[in-house]
C-alpha cells in the first residue's frame, strides 16, 4: 500500500506580502477635476433655470392671450350696443350744438336765410302777378335792396312788396302769392328738429336698452 502524498508549499506565510500600488493624483488634476465637476453642475442648474423661466413664460403668455381673447369676445358682443349709444350720442350733441349756434348765425347774417328760401321760390314764381314777403322790421331796408335785386336777376316781372314786421323775429319771413305761400319759423322748424331727434334717440336707445 502506497504512502499518502504530502502536501507541499512553495508559499513562505511568514514573508510579508507586498501592497497593490494605489493610484495617485497630482494636487492641480485634483482642482482641475474638481472645478470641471463644478462647472458641469452650474451648467446643468443655469439650463434647468432656463427651462423653467421659459416654460413659466411661455405659461404666462399663453394665459395672457386667453385674458386678451376673452375681452375681445366680450368687447365684441357689446360693440353693437355701444355703436349705437355712440349714434345716438352724437346725434344728441350736434342737436345741442346746432342749437346754440342758429342764433348766433342768425345774428351774423340775418338775411342769409330769407334770401336763400325767396331765391329757391322764385324759380317757381315768375308767372306770379305779384309777391309779398314779410321780414322782421330791422331787416326790412336791406331786404328790399336785396330782394329786389335778386327778383330781376331771375327775371321776375310781377310786383315785389316787401314789409316789416315787428312780431317777425330775424331771420324768419312769410312769402305770400296770389294762390299761395310760405312761412320760415325758426322757432317751429327747430320744435320739428328736436322731436325727430327725440324719437330717433329714444329709438336707438330703447332697442339696446
Amino acid at each position: 500500500m502506497n504512502a499518502p502524498a504530502k502536501f507541499l508549499f512553495d508559499l513562505d506565510f511568514a514573508a510579508p506580502t507586498k501592497a497593490k500600488a494605489e493610484p495617485t493624483i497630482s494636487p492641480e488634476d485634483h482642482e482641475a477635476a474638481i472645478a470641471a465637476a463644478e462647472k458641469r453642475g452650474y451648467q446643468k442648474g443655469l439650463t434647468a433655470a432656463e427651462v423653467q423661466t421659459r416654460t413659466q413664460a411661455e405659461r404666462q403668455t399663453a394665459a395672457a392671450f386667453d385674458r386678451i381673447a376673452a375681452a375681445m369676445g366680450i368687447a365684441a358682443a357689446q360693440l353693437p350696443a355701444i355703436t349705437t349709444k355712440l349714434e345716438a350720442d352724437a346725434v344728441e350733441v350736434a342737436a345741442a350744438i346746432a342749437r346754440k349756434l342758429a342764433p348766433a348765425l342768425i345774428a351774423e347774417q340775418p338775411f342769409a336765410e330769407i334770401g336763400a328760401l325767396m331765391s329757391a321760390c322764385l324759380g317757381e314764381l315768375l308767372s306770379a302777378p305779384h309777391v309779398v314777403v314779410r321780414v322782421n322790421e330791422t331787416l326790412y331796408d336791406l331786404a328790399r335792396e336785396k330782394l329786389a335785386a335778386m327778383a330781376k336777376a331771375r327775371g321776375f316781372e310781377g310786383r315785389l312788396v316787401v314789409l316789416g314786421a315787428a312780431d317777425i323775429p330775424p331771420g324768419d319771413c312769410r312769402i305770400e302769392w296770389a294762390d299761395g305761400g310760405l312761412v320760415r319759423d325758426r322757432a317751429e322748424i327747430e320744435a320739428a328738429i328736436d322731436d325727430a331727434v327725440t324719437r330717433y334717440i329714444d329709438a336707438r336707445r330703447g332697442g339696446n336698452g
